[in-house]
């Protein structure tokens, strides 16, 4: 990219030009209505770590102009380079120390995935010093920075005690404040040989648990699965989490049919994730949580774990054509899908799931932002967050293209350049 620089001032602002394809998910700027707001020959202006303008290149001096009132401090051209929002992974979970790859051996050779692997990785978590998980978490939210995603969302779930989980949900509020208490992740061991545990495991989890997580947490969530917590145990703990001013999040029917989507609906979830089995009246479900007032349930596909566990991808045309909205999300975590990547997701869902280029990109970038229930990243609209990837292709449709290729050109997060 050409870059011409003048002296700024903390936050300078950045003019950037020669745009071949610009995704901004606004549909006011697109022609057509459509929803990825696509703009040709484009330019666009990142002011104080917002967008303050954006639109053809034949009209950026009067929207510089109109925007700013003065030069802008950096200009960086392109080259006819595609842009896209920064992409918002809204499921992963960093927090963890160990690593999984004989399982992952074992499963390529065969062998069913399990919700029992994690115990693995809490007895490496519990066994890991503060400063061995953080430069864990760091490395990671670095990794996934250098592919694109410039907001994610961390969940706990791999400590499973009151001082663990309190741990790692205050490392992850160092990266993101995006934060998930996952206490009921899965019934630990000191709890699962006793009659009765798992439901004096979730006593635990929504009293001191809870009580110590809650100040550094955003959203609350529970595994609601066969070999994880049941749909009563996954209610007392999301109602309890949403009593503490938690918002709700849900994993549900990974493994196979259960009520766990419909409970995300009941208890108005921001999002239920996986969807891998889903019913008629699952989908339904969805679908009718967006025709009221207010944000509905947001459907997050995690294509990572599938490629992962060879279990079948979720079929993201049937949520699509049903009018539920989908959200792709990497679900990073050491078990059932080490991978960062989001441009990965979006070559999977296109592949294996029914999806066009346009809408798995929306759901990886805006359709994450929903399931956050942010209005301020996931779109590159005036007033967003000024967090911009720049591709090295003249087309978002190469993020599908061209599977496994670093495509990152060039990040800015916050209005600064981060790669």
């Amino acid at each position: 990219m050409r870059e011409v620089e003048h002296p700024g001032g903390e936050h300078p602002s950045t003019l950037i030009l020669g745009i071949g394809e610009l995704t901004t998910n606004d549909p006011t700027l697109g022609a057509d209505g459509d929803p990825t707001g696509v703009l040709r020959d484009a330019a666009l202006l990142l002011d104080g770590g917002r967008v303050a303008w954006v639109g053809p290149e034949r009209a950026c001096a009067d929207g510089v102009e109109a925007a700013l009132g003065r030069a802008p401090d950096r200009v960086v051209g392109a080259d006819g380079r595609a842009v896209v929002p920064g992409f918002v992974d809204s499921h992963t979970h960093l927090v963890f120390a160990g690593d999984r790859s004989a399982e992952f051996e074992a499963r390529m050779a065969g062998r069913p995935y399990a919700a029992g692997g994690i115990r693995t990785t809490v007895a490496a978590t519990r066994a890991a010093s503060d400063d061995e998980l953080r430069a864990g978490l760091r490395r990671h939210v670095g990794e996934a920075l250098a592919q694109g995603t410039t907001t994610l969302e961390v969940k706990s779930g791999y400590g499973l005690t009151v001082a663990d989980e309190e741990r790692s949900v205050r490392l992850a509020a160092q990266v993101t404040e995006e934060v998930t208490f996952l206490g009921a992740h899965v019934v630990p061991p000191e709890f699962s040989g006793d009659a009765g545990g798992a439901d004096a495991y979730v006593d635990l989890v929504v009293g001191d648990m809870l009580g110590a997580c809650a100040p550094h947490s955003r959203w609350v969530d529970v595994f609601c699965e066969t070999g994880a917590f049941t749909p009563e145990q996954a209610r007392r703990v999301l109602e309890a989490g949403a009593a503490a001013g938690l918002g709700v999040r849900v994993h549900a029917n990974q493994l196979g049919p259960g009520e766990g989507v419909r409970l995300a609906v009941e208890l108005g979830a921001a999002a239920v994730d996986h969807c891998t089995y889903l019913s008629d009246d699952d989908v339904a479900a969805l679908a009718a949580s967006w025709t009221g007032e207010g944000s509905g349930t947001v459907a997050t596909l995690l294509p990572g774990v599938e490629f992962s566990t060879r279990q079948p991808y979720p079929d993201a045309r049937r949520l699509l054509d049903a009018g539920a909205v989908v959200a792709l999300a990497s679900d990073c975590n050491p078990g059932s899908s080490y991978t960062s990547s989001m441009p990965l997701m979006v070559a999977l869902a296109v592949r294996e799931m029914g999806m066009t280029v346009a809408e798995a990109v929306w759901a990886a970038t805006a359709g994450g932002a929903r399931a956050l229930r942010r209005d301020d990243v996931g779109h590159l609209a005036p007033g967003a967050r000024a967090d911009v990837v720049v591709l090295d292709a003249a087309s978002r449709t190469h993020l599908a293209y061209r599977p496994g290729v670093p495509l990152v050109h060039a990040v800015w997060k916050d209005g600064h350049p981060a790669r």
